[in-house]
């Protein structure tokens, strides 16, 4: 019986996602998440789930950077972006980025149940447009492979970064001491080759989908 794992915030596409892959698959057992903490608990709780179906866009993600991460901590759960981001360049983007497909969601219930199975049989599945795009640049690249070498507890501190928390406010939220919060930050720093926070969520932001949009985080006083 194979286990597919669907993350998205909307309740209504969740659905009509899961009806989809009932469709092609009668017999699949279905866990859903909506949110990034929700995924990555989920994830843990199924380690050898056969797919991931990946919304970029949810409470707790950035970007690609939610996928970076998991390929990264979990490499052997296949991954498959659902996105309303349709434009080549993001599609070219998430495979660059270690997606093994990327599916629109305008796609009909049948395509998406052909990309399915295209991607459980150990194939590639994206518009052929996503081909066509320009290759991911090195300095994008680059920045994902330092992602890549933070703890999962490290990319949720740099992840709250990211939204403007403060480090009392980080520790608050994962119930640690704020000296806890501080060291992961110097290490955080460290990995990413910066000096300060800004730097850390500016350099992060080059994985946003819209990179230009991206507000650095006000410094932490000491």
């Amino acid at each position: 019986m194979p286990t597919i794992l669907i993350a998205d915030d909307h309740p209504l596409f969740r659905e009509a996602l899961r009806r989809s892959v009932q469709r092609v698959m009668p017999d699949v057992e279905l866990f859903e998440a909506d949110s990034v903490d929700a995924l990555y608990a989920l994830v843990e709780t199924q380690p050898d789930a056969d797919l991931l179906l990946l919304d970029l866009n949810m409470p707790g993600a950035q970007g690609f950077n939610a996928l970076v991460h998991l390929r990264a901590q979990h490499p052997q759960l296949p991954v498959v972006v659902v996105s309303a981001r349709e434009e080549p360049i993001v599609m070219r983007r998430a495979l660059d980025h270690g997606a093994l497909g990327f599916i629109p969601k305008s796609a009909d219930s049948e395509t998406i149940g052909q990309a399915i199975e295209h991607i459980l049989d150990g194939e590639r599945w994206a518009p052929p447009e996503a081909h066509s795009a320009s290759p991911t640049s090195p300095d994008e690249r680059e920045v994902a492979q330092r992602l890549r070498e933070l703890t999962p507890q490290q990319f949720r501190v740099l992840q709250m970064l990211g939204v403007g928390r403060l480090n009392k406010q980080i520790a608050y939220d994962l119930n640690v001491s704020e000296a806890t919060i501080k060291a992961h930050v110097t290490a955080i720093l460290r990995k990413l080759g910066v000096s300060n926070r800004t730097q850390a969520v500016l350099m992060i932001g080059r994985l946003a989908v819209d990179p230009g949009g991206v507000v650095p985080p006000p410094e932490d006083q000491d």
